[in-house]
This record gives C-alpha cells, sequence and structure tokens, in this order.
C-alpha cells in the first residue's frame, strides 16, 4: 500500500480545500494522472498521482480542508512495503462546522478579523495520551506555524503541534521546541500569554494593541429576518488577511490625476486592429500602462521596495515584476508578470491575456501570484470612474485605473472632445513623500499622453 500525503504546495501554505475528486474508491488510476484539485489561500492546484494502481481510501470529501502531510489517498500498488502511516493521519476538518479559527498572525499582522472555520483534528492529536509529555488542553485550533521538517519530526515523535509553545515568531514552532517540549520543558502554561499575540482570530473586546480600538461582536441578524452564513476560507481568507494588514499597519495617501490619452488610444486601436489574431493582439490599455509603470519605476526605485519592519531597512528591488488585480469566480488574485522591464508591450499583453484567463479558470500556478513588486488595478472595463486601491503590502504602491472616456476639456482655450483616463496612486508616506509621488505621477502622464515619444523605443 502507498499513502500519498499532501506535499508542500509553496511557500507559507499549510492547508488547502478539496475541491474535486477525480477518482473514487475501488478505481484504478496511471501514475501522474489527476488525483484531487486542492485550493490554498493562493491559488487552486491539480494534484497528481505519484504512483499507479487501486484508489483503497480517500482522506476526505469535497469541502473539507486537509494539511500539508497529511493522507490524502491511499493506493494499492502492489507493493507491501510502502509507507504505513497511520489512518489517523487522514482526518480532516469539515467546513461546515461554525468553530472559531485562530492562525497565526505575524507580528506586523497586530488585528485580524473572526473567522468562521472549523476546528483541525491533526494526525498527531489521535495518539495514546500516555505517549504524550503534557496533557493538557491544546494551545490554540488552526493551523500551526512550521517548517515542513518540523511537521515531520513532530509526527516521528508522535507529539501534536498545537500542543507545542513556539518560540519563533508569531508562535512558529521549531525542531528545538519540540525536543524541549519532549523532554518536559514546555508546558502549556509557558506560552498561554504569548497565545493571544500569535493568534489570528481576536474574541469580542480585544484591540490587537491598537489604542481605543475596540471590537464589538455582531448582533443576532436573525432577529430581522433570514440569513445564510458560510465561511471565510481559502482565497477569500487570503484577501481578508492582506488588506486587513495593510490598511492597519501601512500610512495610505492617494494621489490622483486625469490623462488625456487620446494620441495613445488612436495608436492603441490602430494597432489591435492590425494584430488582431497574433500573440499579444488584445493589446488592451492596460499592457501600455503596465510598460510606462515600469518605466517610472525605474526613475524612482522607492516605489519598487519594501519595508522591512524587523530589520529597519528599505528594500529596493532591481526587477521589475508588475501584479495585475484580476477578477475571478473565487475572489481577487493577482497575477504577476515578470521582467516587465525587458519585454515589449505586445509580450506583455500576451502575458495579461494568458495569466488572466489562467486565473478565471482557476489553472493558475502558484508561482505566477508571487514574487510582485508593484501592482496595477484596472476597475474601468466594469465600472467605475476612480478609485483609491489598497496596497498589496509588503509592496510600497499600487496603481489604480479607472474607465476611460471621452469628455470635453480645454485646451489652448478651446473646447475639445479628448479621452480622457483616471488614475490613482496610493503610496505608502512612510517610504515615499508627497512629492516623489508627485513626480511619479508627472512621468506617469507624460508618458501616457505623449506615447509617440517614446513606444518606439520599447
Amino acid at each position: 500500500m502507498f499513502e500519498f500525503k499532501l506535499p508542500d504546495l509553496g511557500e507559507g501554505i499549510h492547508e488547502g480545500e478539496i475541491l474535486k475528486w477525480y477518482v473514487a474508491v475501488g478505481d484504478t488510476i496511471a501514475e501522474d494522472e489527476s488525483l484531487v484539485d486542492i485550493e490554498t489561500d493562493k491559488a487552486a492546484v491539480t494534484i497528481p498521482s505519484p504512483k499507479g494502481g487501486t484508489v483503497v481510501s480517500l482522506g476526505g470529501n469535497v469541502g473539507d480542508t486537509v494539511d500539508v502531510g497529511m493522507v490524502i489517498t491511499t493506493i494499492d500498488d502492489g507493493d507491501n512495503a510502502s509507507s504505513a502511516a497511520t489512518p489517523a493521519a487522514a482526518q480532516t476538518r469539515k467546513a461546515p462546522a461554525p468553530e472559531v479559527e485562530a492562525t497565526p498572525a505575524s507580528a506586523a499582522d497586530p488585528a485580524s478579523t473572526p473567522r468562521s472555520e472549523t476546528v483541525k483534528t491533526p494526525a498527531s492529536a489521535v495518539t495514546d495520551p500516555a505517549s504524550t509529555p503534557h496533557s493538557a488542553s491544546p494551545l490554540r485550533v488552526g493551523p500551526v506555524p512550521a517548517a515542513p521538517a518540523t511537521r515531520r519530526k513532530a509526527r516521528e515523535m508522535g507529539l501534536d503541534l498545537h500542543m507545542v509553545p513556539g518560540s519563533g515568531p508569531a508562535g512558529r514552532v521549531s525542531l528545538e521546541d519540540l525536543e524541549r517540549f519532549a523532554a518536559g520543558g514546555g508546558t502549556a502554561t509557558d506560552a498561554e500569554e504569548d497565545l493571544s499575540a500569535s493568534a489570528g482570530a481576536i474574541s469580542p473586546g480585544e484591540t490587537g494593541g491598537i489604542p481605543f480600538l475596540e471590537i464589538e461582536a455582531l448582533p443576532d441578524f436573525r432577529r430581522y429576518g433570514a440569513i445564510e452564513t458560510k465561511p471565510v476560507r481559502s482565497i477569500r481568507r487570503k484577501v481578508a488577511k492582506k488588506m486587513t494588514t495593510s490598511m492597519i499597519l501601512v500610512p495610505h495617501v492617494a494621489l490622483m490625476e486625469e490623462v488625456d490619452v487620446t494620441q495613445l488610444e488612436t495608436f492603441r486601436r490602430r494597432e489591435k486592429a492590425r494584430r488582431e489574431g497574433q500573440p499579444g493582439g488584445h493589446l488592451s490599455l492596460l499592457s501600455f500602462v503596465t510598460k510606462a509603470v515600469t518605466e517610472c519605476l525605474k526613475a524612482f526605485p522607492e516605489f519598487n521596495a519594501s519595508l522591512d519592519h524587523f530589520k529597519g531597512e528599505i528594500v529596493y528591488k532591481t526587477y521589475y515584476n508588475i501584479g495585475i488585480a484580476a477578477d475571478t469566480p473565487k475572489g481577487l488574485m493577482v497575477p504577476v508578470i515578470r521582467g516587465t522591464d525587458s519585454k515589449s508591450i505586445l509580450q506583455i499583453a500576451a502575458d495579461i491575456e494568458r495569466l488572466g484567463s489562467a486565473a478565471r479558470d482557476g489553472k493558475i500556478a502558484v508561482a505566477d501570484l508571487q514574487g510582485g513588486s508593484f501592482t496595477i488595478t484596472n476597475v474601468g472595463p466594469i465600472a467605475g470612474k476612480q478609485l483609491i486601491p489598497t496596497i498589496n503590502h509588503p509592496e510600497v504602491a499600487i496603481l489604480g485605473m479607472g474607465r476611460a472616456d471621452e469628455q470635453a476639456v480645454v485646451r489652448d482655450g478651446d473646447i475639445v472632445i479628448r479621452t480622457i483616463l483616471p488614475v490613482t496612486l496610493t503610496f505608502d508616506h512612510r517610504i515615499v513623500d508627497g512629492a516623489d509621488a508627485a513626480r511619479f505621477m508627472k512621468k506617469l502622464v507624460m508618458l501616457l499622453s505623449e506615447p509617440l515619444n517614446w513606444l518606439t523605443e520599447l
């Protein structure tokens, strides 16, 4: 028998939700054939079977949440000497249970919103109590921050990570913490004082360390009419955490401008018609803005940076990876176009189309959602004259595009019709001053309003 454990799906991902099984118990599956779709808080991924054989058991139902390292499938591959993890390792958390999950928060994320989620039963929790150094109640519920090697060691030692006090940032459990706990050197009492700081959920009345902030419990809405509830999970939960972190941690300032893109639109439409059907031939306005933003980032590197709160350093990136916010059925995703400084506008347009389609179809790779240095969000195609976007932390700034349309404006004393694009630059005032933002915007306006001066050079 071969017991297939959920593999490491990427840095910082500890769990995933089962979206779809491609097999049932008793089916025969070939090696590398699609086994299951798992949705993490970053993206949905299809996991192939590492072995061929007959499916003996499945480690959860659609909607269940499984942890990295837990057995998700048992396959009879004809090898009796294969891995033999205990069946308890395949336990999952059922989606509907209305418990509160407390997930670890970083030191830079002092306040997170309450979430309805189900308490996890890890494999190591189903052990003989006598073999566990401490029989006190678990220190926490929800995923425990720990490296894959630490999780593996805990399973080998028969320890429940939920019982082990973590000495690392946000309560992260290390190998040393496991050894100390197994030797009786750490107790639940030792870590209880630090638990509230590392928990992702907070109770009504807690402030998360922010003066004058008091979070009250919601009223019982059922008193006023019928309601429906569902857990905040996967991608929606990731968006909620990142937006909360950004808005609480980063002092946002927004600078707005209206750009005359009449010449650019004339050029874009002509080229789009000429290149119809070719790679990158869609040529949206967003592709030109992406290239122009890259030129601005090269001129003003403080907008292509991040602030390291723990080291007290500003990290300047010398690469240009532009994230493009995408509206998908599962929520907001930000596919990243890498190396926009070395790509043509046609190549950028092709990347926008390819990555956007993959995100909407739920087939985008996790790697394509990582490594961004600046983000652009465009609500113009849907609706909205203008917006103030939230910075995609830990980036320093974000550009929001509204709807470009024809307006009557004054030029040289005459009233003329021009195509005007409203844009908003939201920036982190800890790193960027208002004057720097104005210079950035001035260059961006020049590039977009006078495209013939630079398009031939790129």
